[in-house]
């Protein structure tokens, strides 16, 4: 799994108990949301703008703005969003630059995809919301406060 991915789930998550906590900023900001979770901004910033264009965050400027988890986005697979994140692709490029001189009779492409699968198979079961519960939903909500 990349960074960014980690990164996205980690916000994913976050914004998740902000939503139940009234002591938490309700809509944080990236950066405010960064910082809590320890990562860079410039890489939190990408990763916000993605989960944008997939229609799990919402994102709103100035005044009263910040971040948000788009409508029953809580219920959203974590398979289905890993997926969307990590690409379809294959594990490893065969047709790269230089193609791979066993590509005519590899087995271990395909062995490769059917662990790929295997792993977003077992996140499939998994929502947002899963993640965010006990006891982990408490941890999340104590990172930041002072």
């Amino acid at each position: 799994m990349t960074k960014s991915t980690d990164i996205a789930l980690r916000i994913v998550m976050r914004l998740a108990v902000a939503e139940t906590d009234r002591l938490v900023s309700p809509n944080p900001t990236t950066r405010e949301v960064a910082e809590v979770m320890g990562v860079q901004y410039t890489h939190a910033a990408k990763v916000v703008a993605q989960l944008q264009h997939l229609g799990v965050v919402v994102a709103r400027r100035g005044r009263g703005g910040g971040l948000a988890l788009a409508e029953t986005r809580r219920l959203v697979s974590v398979g289905w969003l890993v997926r969307r994140l990590e690409g379809e692709g294959d594990v490893v490029d065969c047709e790269g630059e230089v193609a791979c001189p066993l590509a005519a009779a590899c087995r271990l492409r395909r062995a490769l995809r059917q662990a790929q699968e295997a792993f977003y198979a077992s996140l499939d079961s998994l929502s947002v919301e899963d993640l965010v519960a006990d006891p982990t939903g408490p941890v999340l909500l104590a990172l930041g406060q002072k």
